[in-house]
């Protein structure tokens, strides 16, 4: 069955043949298509005479419309174009006086003539140029509600394409597709129902366009959905105690495990809670952010001052440092030149009266006088220093063991004047510096301030690695005039180390957190950075080895140094092993240039008041006392180089020769148990062996041939001696052969011991 949804209004254009001047009627197709749809549906015979019926009233009201229509357009033309169309008007009352008719005709279903038809078309024109603006006469303006009428006819046929299409299918409810879930697949035929209902539904929805308010529930044209059969011929799997345990078993411990890790989670939220806490009132605790500000502000301000100043001071302290050294290299040389000017001469004086002839020229005899007068001042410094040591007690000395650097009164006194005007330039170089620029107690404390109120800041900005290098200049003014080769004041007693030990707090911190505080590093950097490169320059040009005062002095502030500030463990340190070479090395050029030990004959050194023996006894002992200093350096010095300086190159080349020339006898034993007594017990212990270094070989052959001379001379005692100094050289199993040979049994407890 055919269902017509829509009448179409026609409309007709009239067309004039300008030839034959016949009317010419034809049917203009609107622009929009009419859109009819076809629907299947069961016969009901109500429902088509229904849609007569409406069909009827559809067109009826139309021709109501066009009538009201037309008499509007009708009398809104006699008002504004009255002059210009006459004919019209008249055609226009002719139509407006029989109403009834046309309707008559409308009803009929006749066409109208050309004419009438023609006057229409120009009223409804007019109609359409007037509704396009606002006429200036407002006098005789229709109604609104007569415009609206007369509008009504032309949106009736545009309302019919503003309704949207929906050609799409309308999303399924979730009922409805539960339901068709649950609808049993083995039933074959309402599937196909299903299928042939949805396929309907989405034709009419694609082809039925449903007034606007209207909602169809799609859902009234499907079948109820069915109820879920269950098939009581499908078996269960068997359950029993065992399985149903074993699950519940297996889901408690499972529960108990996330039980266990919401504890966990709980604990830590609980930590994080606390921590939050602590910061939170650590945070309000402290500053806001502009006294934090204010504070860094400050800071870098005075570092920048600090910076500034200790620039502007460095080159004065540089060209002090320099006068002060070169003061006290000056003063070593003249003392080192005139050492080595008294042994050129006092050997040249002896190898002259060596001479068998004696004869001299003129010459000769002015160079002997020269020679003299210089031996004469040796001799008299040599006085008084003799002099000096029966002062103070002291009998056990040898000629040779003193250091000849006694200066003139002029010489003196003109070196102190020189050194008290650069102390007292280098007191004025901070003069015109406030105290909180120049004092390092001062400076410390403003530091002290930031690690105690900003400890991560502080920490962060690794303050620990610039103190050392933002002090040095100032610890280099407090030590200008400290020589380490005196008996001045320690390092431990300076105002600076005092300071720096304070703000490091080494003394009262646990060993634990010492070592992990960054700060206790600042007292061994600045030791290594700026004390060890200035012992190192007095090495090299102040220290003379043969001054045993010095020496000692020396050796035990490198042994402070390396010990208690935490030296000796950075075996890697650049100035520490610089130090220690400069040591070896002024060690070698001394045995070189100082040690000179001359051969006479041996009846002018049997001769004890012979020029020859004493000036060789000078040397000897001379040399021993360099042995001696040499050998303090145990413990700081490699000891292999040790032995290569002092027994190898100083004992077995030199002092070994006058031994082996010198005849056996008291004097002989005491410089063997002078030259045994400078060396470290430490080396001998360490020995497994029951023999002594090799290096101590021919030293202890000399030791057994004295031991044989002296026994066979009936020097009990001597022999004794030499027999206990080969058990002090852990040459032991020489003793034990010497002491089977000749039977002496009381000897033997000395080398068990």
């Amino acid at each position: 069955m055919m269902l017509l949804c829509k009448y179409i209004v026609v409309y007709t254009d009239i067309f004039f043949s300008p030839t034959a001047g016949e009317e010419l009627f034809k049917i203009k197709k609107p622009s929009l298509n009419t859109i009819t749809f076809r629907m299947q549906k069961k016969e009901n015979p109500h429902s088509a005479v229904r849609e007569a019926e409406r069909s009827k009233e559809i067109f009826q009201s139309e021709s109501r419309i066009i009538n009201t229509t037309d008499t509007c357009e009708t009398e809104e033309e006699d008002e504004h174009y009255s002059s210009a169309s006459e004919d019209y008007n008249s055609s226009a009352s002719e139509t407006q006086s029989s109403p009834p008719q046309k309707r008559k005709d409308l009803s009929a279903g006749n066409i109208p003539d050309a004419a009438y038809i023609q006057v229409a078309c120009r009223k409804r024109q007019l109609a359409r140029t007037q509704g396009d603006y606002i006429p200036l006469d407002t006098s005789h303006r229709a109604p609104v509600s007569q415009k609206k009428a007369c509008s009504d006819t032309e949106s009736e046929d545009d309302s019919d394409h503003d309704t949207i299409l929906h050609f799409a299918p309308k999303t399924k409810t979730l009922r409805q597709r539960m339901a068709e879930y649950i609808v049993p697949k083995s039933d074959g035929a309402s599937e196909d129902d299903e299928i042939q209902n949805m396929w309907e539904e989405q034709q009419l929805k694609k082809a039925v366009r449903l007034p606007q308010g209207i909602n169809v529930d799609t859902s009234l044209h499907k079948s109820q959905p069915m109820k879920i059969k269950f098939d009581p011929s499908v078996s269960l799997p068997p359950v029993n105690l065992e399985i149903v345990k074993k699950r519940l078993n297996t889901r408690i411990t499972s529960l108990q495990d996330l039980h266990r890790a919401h504890q966990r989670e709980h604990e830590k939220y609980t930590q994080d809670i606390e921590s939050s806490k602590s910061t939170i009132q650590e945070l309000e605790r402290s500053s806001n952010a502009a006294l934090n500000y204010k504070f860094y502000r400050a800071m870098k301000t005075y570092m920048e001052s600090l910076i500034d100043c200790l620039n502007e001071k460095l080159l004065h302290i540089n060209e002090l440092e320099s006068a002060m050294q070169m003061l006290l290299q000056q003063q070593a040389i003249t003392l080192l030149k005139r050492r080595q000017e008294d042994l050129k001469n006092e050997s040249a004086y002896v190898q002259l009266l060596s001479r068998k002839n004696g004869k001299s020229t003129d010459d000769s005899l002015e160079d002997d006088e020269k020679t003299k007068q210089l031996l004469e001042e040796c001799v008299a410094r040599r006085t008084c220093r003799r002099q000096a040591r029966e002062s103070f007690g002291k009998s056990d000395h040898h000629e040779g063991m003193s250091s000849d650097d006694e200066l003139s009164a002029a010489e003196m006194t003109d070196f102190q004047k020189n050194k008290d005007d650069i102390l007292q330039a280098s007191k004025k170089i901070c003069e015109d510096v406030h105290a909180d620029f120049c004092n390092i107690g001062n400076i410390l404390l403003k530091f002290h301030q930031w690690r105690q109120k900003f400890p991560d800041s502080y920490y962060d900005a690794y303050i620990s690695l610039c103190l050392p290098k933002l002090l040095s200049p100032l610890i280099r003014i407090q030590l200008i005039g400290w020589n380490p080769l005196e008996n001045s004041i320690d390092l431990n007693e300076m105002p600076w180390f005092r300071a720096i030990e304070e703000f490091s707090d080494a003394k009262n911190m646990p060993q634990s957190k010492r070592n992990d505080d960054p700060d206790q590093t600042i007292l061994p950097t600045i030791t290594e950075k700026t004390i060890l490169p200035k012992i190192t320059g007095f090495v090299e040009h102040v220290w003379d080895p043969l001054s045993t005062s010095q020496t000692v002095s020396l050796v035990q502030l490198c042994k402070n140094i390396f010990e208690e500030h935490s030296l000796s463990k950075n075996e890697s340190s650049k100035a520490k092993q610089d130090l220690v070479n400069s040591i070896v090395s002024r060690m070698k050029k001394s045995i070189e240039e100082d040690v000179f030990i001359p051969l006479y004959p041996k009846s002018a050194v049997e001769d004890r008041i012979s020029p020859q023996s004493k000036f060789q006894e000078r040397q000897f002992w001379s040399a021993v006392k360099l042995l001696s200093n040499i050998l303090l350096w145990d413990g700081i010095i490699l000891e292999d180089t040790l032995h290569e300086l002092g027994l190898g190159k100083l004992l077995n080349r030199y002092l070994l020769l006058i031994l082996l020339n010198a005849p056996p006898g008291p004097d002989n034993v005491e410089k063997c148990n002078k030259v045994v007594a400078c060396l470290p017990e430490r080396w001998f212990k360490e020995l497994k062996s029951r023999s002594t270094l090799p290096q101590l070989a021919n030293f202890s052959q000399h030791l057994l041939q004295s031991a044989h001379t002296l026994y066979k001379n009936n020097c009990s005692d001597e022999t004794r001696d030499l027999i206990l100094l080969l058990v002090k050289v852990n040459a032991l199993h020489i003793a034990e052969d010497f002491i089977e040979e000749y039977k002496l049994e009381h000897l033997k407890s000395i080398v068990r011991k």
